[in-house]
């Protein structure tokens, strides 16, 4: 069995954003050279996701405002995290979203549903974060 570790890097200029990773995962399959498989994608940082839907501009709106909702980012006082940082919101945002996901790999490629794309969101940035791509398979 095979066995691939990569890591992405990001430093999102804003405390939120969303990025479509999927290009990034596609190529550490390739790099990898696993036909049969899994990838495991997860966010190494505990104020970030990883998760997997739709790359839709709206969709991407709906979920800034439904978390927001959730969990708005301030008044900061309203968290009690917020005594040692200003990021209590982000924590429950990633709760929320998730930590990884798992894709199955068939034949060299990633085996998606329709329109399945692999984003990370960053819920605290503004310094450098990263996810992990891990490979197995044959």
């Amino acid at each position: 069995m095979k066995s691939y570790r990569k890591e992405l890097f990001f430093n999102i200029p804003a405390r939120r954003g969303l990025v479509n990773i999927t290009p990034q995962v596609e190529a550490a399959v390739r790099e990898s050279g696993v036909k049969e498989g899994l990838v495991l994608v997860n966010a190494m940082n505990i104020t970030a996701s990883v998760f997997i839907n739709d790359d839709e501009s709206g969709l991407h709106h709906d979920f800034e405002v439904w978390l927001e909702g959730l969990a708005p980012e301030k008044p900061y006082s309203r968290y009690r995290h917020n005594g040692f940082e200003d990021n209590g919101d982000a924590h429950l945002k990633r709760t929320v979203m998730g930590r990884e996901v798992v894709v199955a790999i068939t034949d060299g490629r990633l085996d998606f549903g329709t329109w399945e794309q692999i984003f990370y969101y960053e819920f605290d940035g503004k310094r450098q974060k990263h996810a992990l791509i891990k490979i197995i398979g044959e």
